[in-house]
């Protein structure tokens, strides 16, 4: 299907940093198209975080990210008559013709679009594994875990957590509320982690192993045999817990900004300080982009989102003024 209608912007990614970037072009009185690859919007959030608390946003105390989504799709449906949602439809095309509008392709549709503001974050994802062969036919999703979409099926359990970054903590913290039993372990002494989170770890009742790496995780009947070795050290270490839930991060794949023909360097998108690429109107926000100084959260892309669409505002209807306040 071909759109006949010029859109204003067309937002690439469902995310919670492309569901604002949205939002706020709407504010603006823009007509916008949102495009995602996923079924739902809000990206990793609500694929992989929906119970997760989240921090980093001034005002939003103690929510969840599933809470946080569900406040952006309101806001999203607030200016329903001028923003167009279409999910699970990937870009695979990106089109800039002779008059300096563009075509982006889906398999199901055309759009024809004055500009675009990329808002994939990292790309394609999936989880680091733990680094050891286990029988993960067996046990992913069943007793060792990914990321977490319920809370409550861990109540009452004895849960291990590999991981030392925010993420592990995080859940850790989260899981001594309901668990039985809470054990971190982490290969090293030291955390990568917001300090506030590693003082409250450890004034916590989590158990916390250190520098321990895993050398064998095998299911039993009731759960799982996890064996561990410490570092430096010959001492080996036995537990067996009820699941294990891993934190190791994601690797993430941006190529499709390649394959659109944009400025990539290390796997980022390349801004100037509108969050411009070297391609008239074509920006981006949040995760997928890099700059000088450049910090990769969901606040600071929120604040990325009103420079690009500010600016890309003020080329597409040069009489307007920016404004002072929303």
């Amino acid at each position: 299907m071909t759109d006949e209608t010029l859109t204003d912007v067309t937002v690439i990614g469902g995310g919670p940093v492309g569901m604002f970037t949205a939002f706020y072009s709407a504010m603006r009185n823009l007509s916008v198209q949102l495009v995602d690859s996923l079924p739902e919007l809000g990206g990793q959030v609500a694929a992989l975080y929906p119970e997760k608390p989240i921090h980093d946003i001034a005002g939003f105390v103690s929510g969840t990210g599933a809470e946080l989504i569900a406040n952006l799709k309101r806001q999203i449906d607030s200016f329903g008559d001028k923003i167009g949602v279409h999910t699970n439809e990937e870009v695979t095309g990106l089109e800039r013709l002779d008059d300096g509008t563009f075509i982006l392709r889906t398999a199901a549709r055309e759009i024809h679009t004055r500009s675009v503001i990329v808002a994939i974050g990292s790309g394609a994802f999936s989880p680091r594994p733990l680094a050891i062969d286990y029988d993960r036919e067996q046990l992913d999703g069943r007793k060792v875990f990914y990321f977490v979409k319920r809370l409550a099926d861990f109540k009452g359990k004895t849960v291990a957590v590999a991981g030392g970054g925010d993420a592990a903590i995080d859940w850790a913290l989260e899981l001594e509320q309901i668990a039985d039993k809470v054990v971190l372990i982490h290969r090293r002494d030291n955390f990568r982690a917001l300090e506030s989170s590693v003082t409250r770890l450890k004034e916590s009742t989590v158990a916390i192993l250190t520098p321990y790496k895993f050398t064998t995780v095998a299911g039993t009947p009731d759960g799982l045999h996890i064996e561990l070795a410490k570092i430096k050290s010959d001492e080996v270490l036995d537990l067996d817990v009820d699941a294990l839930l891993v934190n190791y991060g994601f690797t993430s794949d941006n190529h499709v900004l390649r394959d659109w023909g944009l400025p990539v360097k290390r796997g980022d998108l390349q801004v100037n300080e509108y969050l411009e690429t070297d391609v008239p109107g074509i920006y981006g926000v949040g995760d997928a982009v890099n700059y000088p100084g450049k910090v990769k959260l969901i606040s600071a892309g929120f604040g990325e989102v009103p420079r690009a669409v500010n600016h890309l505002a003020e080329q597409l209807y040069p009489d307007r003024k920016q404004p002072l306040h929303s």
